[in-house]
């Protein structure tokens, strides 16, 4: 998928999406810890990263469809910088989205 044909579209077909991503809340913990996950590997989701927030600090956990068993294995916890290739580039300095957010409160 390269481009979003409507604004207000809510709802992709899951062959079009490369990563799923859930940031926790204390109200959403059971669901994107568990039945969110379960949904969009049964979907086919190659890529799952969960962001929690620990000690006012965000953590990011990644994910990888194993096609073999079609649940997530675990390739990384991110603390203070998330680098990766898979599924694109990408290099944020965790610590400072951190700062940004504060200076914002």
């Amino acid at each position: 998928m390269t481009a979003v044909p409507d604004p207000d579209q809510t709802w992709f077909d899951p062959t079009d999406i490369e990563l799923a991503v859930e940031v926790v809340s204390t109200d959403s913990l059971e669901r994107d810890r568990g039945i969110k996950p379960r949904k969009y590997a049964a979907a086919g989701i190659p890529h799952f990263w969960r962001v929690e927030k620990n000690d006012g600090l965000p953590t990011v956990f990644v994910y990888e469809l194993d096609p073999a068993t079609n649940t997530y294995a675990v390739t990384g916890i991110h603390h203070d910088r998330l680098k990766l290739s898979v599924p694109f580039d990408i290099d944020v300095d965790l610590t400072e989205v951190a700062r940004r957010r504060g200076s914002q409160a």
